[in-house]
């Protein structure tokens, strides 16, 4: 029977590791060390780390640190890795020793054991070895921070896209739902009217300067600390290798990519990180507000506010027949609430980071990548299957705000706040609209104009009155608007 596995060395031993196994011994005891969550690294981890090695392969050739053969053999391999075809071979669970070693190793190791069979060598054999030739001039210290950077900035585009389709789609339906006429509600109770259109607006602008944010925070991703090596100080890297780096890796995957400034700052701090992940968590919030909302507004429908129908997109009950609850909505908040929890788990990381070195960048760089994938997906959900298709129910608004008796601000040029309290008072207590108590009291001429000894006439209140959509377009009700 063929073994099923092969054995390999490092500098604590021999340790058996899987016979068609791309990785090696350091990857293996990491996976016997960590059976923690059975997740299994991000795509854009094993991307961002591939393209840093094939950039450092092709800058140490070019600096005469390497021979040509190797560095073909790990461009090439690398590229592999690139593209997606040995996926299956980065196996450390992000739960892992600090720094990131160990996903590290698992790549190095991969592209070495990769390499070496681009050069007709067997699995283990290592003609192309993972520190020496496919780590060289680089630290786990300094291509982690670089490798969570690049991954985010390779999602960034892709997730200011699906913004762009949501903050679209909400205005799209503030155009439509322009006419229609409701109450507005502060406090969760009866405020003056607003239109539909105009809380749309409002959602749709509120993203737009979420994508703003997001845009903004991304920039600080884009400086990059590789070739600081260890500590910052590059030892063991060619002077010119930190510039060639970054100009390698801006051609290698179409970024805009920036040297830094000071190499022991991108090896000590991860504010840059915890930046882009607090842009995450304010667009989280800005959603779990909107989606809030949505369920407000569609409430009932028979007893809650059914302003607002959402797709029925699955049915909502296993014992309520008929039942459609707003699961699109549901599901934009729970997303969001796992992306905050992502955030915190950043927040804390970037804080325990301690003289030279963060070494919880392994789990900063899981929640980046896990945060905006979820952000991606629920967004892109919630912007086809919820907003897309909302429609306003135009008669229930109406009705509603029929019956909201605080309209009488608008009378508060005529009569005053006071004898307006008074309406409201009254209106509620006989539970008739604002307009029929104004006309009675006006009519009996039990109303005197604010600020003067003279009565309101019935057709001031009808005028002030008369057209509710006014009140949503600013001025002074029933008088001038300054002009």
């Amino acid at each position: 029977m063929p073994k099923n596995t092969r054995t390999e060395r490092d500098s604590l031993g021999e340790l058996q590791v899987p016979a068609e196994a791309l990785y090696g011994v350091q990857t293996q005891r990491a996976v016997e060390n960590f059976p923690i969550s059975g997740l299994k690294p991000w795509r854009a981890f094993i991307w961002s780390m591939a393209v840093i090695k094939r950039a450092a392969a092709q800058v140490n050739l070019d600096l005469g640190l390497l021979d040509v053969e190797r560095a073909d053999a790990i461009l090439k391999a690398s590229q592999e890795v690139i593209d997606g075809k040995w996926d299956d071979q980065f196996v450390v669970d992000p739960f892992q020793a600090g720094a990131g070693t160990s996903h590290n190793m698992n790549v190095n190791e991969v592209i070495a054991n990769r390499a070496t069979q681009i050069l007709g060598g067997g699995l283990g054999e290592y003609r192309v070895h993972p520190n020496d030739h496919v780590n060289m001039a680089q630290s786990t210290n300094d291509v982690i921070p670089t490798a969570l950077r690049l991954g985010c900035l390779w999602r960034l585009d892709e997730l200011l896209a699906v913004l762009e389709d949501l903050r679209s789609s909400l205005q799209a339906k503030a155009v439509e739902f322009d006419d229609v006429v409701k109450s507005g509600r502060t406090h969760l109770q009866d405020a003056v009217p607003v239109r539909l259109g105009q809380e749309f607006g409002a959602y749709a602008k509120a993203v737009e300067r979420d994508a703003m944010r997001i845009k903004r925070s991304a920039d600080g991703l884009r400086r990059l600390g590789i070739g600081g090596t260890a500590v910052g100080s590059g030892l063991n890297a060619h002077p010119e290798y930190h510039a060639r780096m970054v100009k390698k890796l801006c051609e290698l995957t179409g970024l805009q990519l920036f040297e830094s400034d000071n190499l022991f700052e991108s090896m000590q701090s991860m504010a840059d990180a915890v930046d882009f992940s607090g842009s995450l968590r304010t667009l989280a919030l800005t959603l779990i507000r909107i989606a809030n909302d949505f369920r407000l507004l569609a409430s009932g429908p028979s007893t809650g506010l059914d302003e607002i129908r959402l797709p029925a997109v699955q049915p909502g009950s296993s014992i309520m027949p008929g039942k459609v609850n707003p699961v699109m909505a549901e599901m934009l908040d729970m997303s969001m609430f796992h992306v905050i929890g992502c955030d915190t788990t950043v927040s804390l990381a970037a804080q325990a980071g301690q003289l030279e070195l963060n070494v919880m960048m392994p789990i900063i760089a899981h929640n980046l990548f896990e945060a905006m994938q979820v952000t991606i997906g629920a967004v892109q959900a919630f912007s086809l299957r919820a907003v897309q298709g909302v429609a306003a129910n135009k008669e229930k608004a109406s009705g509603w705000l029929a019956k909201n008796a605080i309209v009488v601000t608008a009378l508060n040029p005529l009569i005053g706040y006071s004898q307006g309290a008074a309406l409201v008072k009254e209106a509620l207590k006989r539970n008739l609209a604002i307009r029929e108590v104004a006309l009675e009291k006006a009519r009996l001429g039990a109303l005197k104009h604010r600020d003067q000894d003279r009565p309101v006439t019935p057709e001031e209140i009808e005028a002030a009155l008369a057209d509710l959509r006014k009140l949503t377009e600013g001025g002074i009700a029933g008088g001038s608007s300054g002009g």
